[in-house]
């Protein structure tokens, strides 16, 4: 069984630095596990590495789609697996790193039997969404799915769409499909070692790296963007801050206010973050301290890897 190591945690939790550390100690190859770093284009917003980074440590699936493209949860598992099983056969170290709870959730325990999109569904719900409000839609879900619809926030037009599409195509409720969810998979030795930080100085760190994206050139990066030729595709929209900055370019809110509405939104998705790598097994949590020198958790995240 090939055992795969995985550093994540929270946005701003500080693992890819830690990852990188770990990288280059181990003579590793690094698999992105983040669902927006795999989209050209995007780059500040998300974080990516800097270009020296990237080419002295090779990375996988991190800008392999335009913008206007869209990526599923079972394209990332795909390329994914085949990653680890390339990697196994060269004999080279691969970490997994990133925050993306889906993704990780599908590494560790498979992808459900779900059915494929349907453009033509997708397309009346969304429609119906914007006529009658994303709330309307999520009580329409509580009706045919209740659990589903009460681990959906009201105003996750994608998740609720999603779990309304497939009850359309299946006439079974999603939450029903999701039984094997909980349960390791049996061919990967998934380890996860799992940043955390006090929330105040997680909110904290999250509040600088905004200032400092800001000042690096997000809005010029955000105009670009808009001048591309075709829009974003849903899935890259859901990058944080851009759908915000692109409010604040089109002149609906000042800078002020398009900034603190991204730290807030941001805090939000932290949160959130750590409530979905609770319900993962096999994550174990490291909590660390502010100034806890890199070497130090580096060697913390290999103690959780290399347990027996």
């Amino acid at each position: 069984m090939i055992r795969v190591r995985v550093l994540c945690g929270p946005t701003a939790s500080g693992k890819s630095s830690a990852g990188v550390l770990l990288a280059r100690e181990l003579g590793a190859e690094i698999l992105s596990i983040d669902s927006m770093k795999l989209y050209r284009g995007l780059d500040i917003g998300t974080a990516k590495p800097p270009p020296e980074i990237l080419s002295s440590i090779p990375h996988h699936l991190i800008n392999v789609r335009e913008a206007c493209e869209s990526f599923s949860v079972a394209e990332f598992l795909s390329a994914a697996e085949k990653i680890i099983a390339d990697c196994d056969q060269r004999g080279v170290p691969l970490i997994g790193e990133g925050g993306t709870a889906l993704y990780l959730k599908a590494l560790g325990e498979g992808l459900l039997e779900v059915p494929g999109s349907d453009e033509e569904l997708r397309a009346k719900l969304e429609s119906e969404a914007e006529k009658v409000g994303v709330a309307k839609l999520h009580e329409r879900l509580a009706g045919v799915d209740p659990q589903a619809a009460s681990k959906i926030m009201p105003t996750d037009l994608r998740r609720i769409v999603r779990a309304l599409e497939v009850f359309e195509l299946t006439g079974k409720p999603l939450s029903a499909q999701q039984v094997q969810w909980g349960t390791p998979r049996a061919d990967l030795d998934v380890r996860m070692a799992c940043l955390r930080l006090p929330r105040d100085i997680l909110y904290a760190r999250i509040d600088r790296r905004i200032d400092a994206m800001l000042a690096e050139g997000w809005l010029d990066e955000c105009r670009r963007l808009l001048e591309l030729p075709k829009p974003l595709s849903r899935e890259a929209l859901q990058a944080l801050g851009y759908r915000t900055l692109f409010a604040h370019l089109r002149g609906e809110m000042s800078l002020k206010d398009a900034r603190d509405r991204v730290c807030f939104d941001t805090h939000h998705f932290a949160r959130r973050q750590l409530n979905w790598f609770r319900r993962i097994p096999k994550l174990t949590f490291i909590d660390i301290r502010e100034d806890q020198p890199s070497e130090e958790i580096a060697q913390r995240v290999r103690a959780v890897w290399d347990a027996p």
